[in-house]
């Protein structure tokens, strides 16, 4: 399963003359992560998650930015192959289902409503997509994602990365 999700960030001593010396020229992307809207600067989370909603790994982009960035390196994680991928209509590209089909993992991602051909999704198996959005609740319970207090890319991917390891604490513990 994949997803993404906007977290609103609070930098400090930002000012407008600044912003286009940080990397906010005309590709309005910036190399810490951070995008603006018009809430201000946000950051977008990309996530895998497997069967039972357990984080396997992140990405990072700016607010603005589009789904479609933060697919292909989610993909490409070192993980086991899944039978089927689980997407919300912000992964639906052609690009993405062929990529999905080529590396033998059926793509369960409802077509978006401006699509000229129809295109079919196992409606039954999307319903477990809500596992990923529970995970995105469960991230959000630290303060510190919600808000990103983190400055820098580095560290609030490592924040991500403890939270993600203490959703994955209570089934090993639970084993014994």
């Amino acid at each position: 399963m994949i997803d993404s999700t906007i977290v609103q960030s609070q930098p400090r001593g930002w000012r407008k003359r600044e912003t286009h010396k940080e990397g906010f020229g005309r590709s309005r992307t910036h190399k810490e992560g951070f995008g603006r809207s018009r809430g201000g600067f946000t950051s977008k989370i990309h996530a895998r998650a497997d069967g039972q909603g357990r984080p396997l790994g992140f990405e990072l982009t700016g607010g603005e930015v589009s789904d479609y960035t933060g697919a292909d390196a989610l993909l490409s994680l070192p993980v086991a192959t899944p039978h089927g991928l689980l997407a919300d209509k912000g992964y639906d590209s052609d690009r993405i289902r062929e990529n999905l089909l080529f590396r033998g993992i059926l793509p369960v991602i409802p077509p978006r409503s401006n699509r000229t051909q129809g295109i079919p999704c196992d409606f039954r198996r999307y319903r477990d997509r809500n596992r990923i959005e529970r995970m995105f609740n469960r991230l959000k319970q630290f303060r510190r994602i919600v808000t990103r207090y983190d400055k820098t890319r580095k560290s609030f991917l490592a924040f991500l990365n403890l939270a993600a390891v203490k959703l994955w604490l209570p089934s090993f513990v639970n084993r014994t």
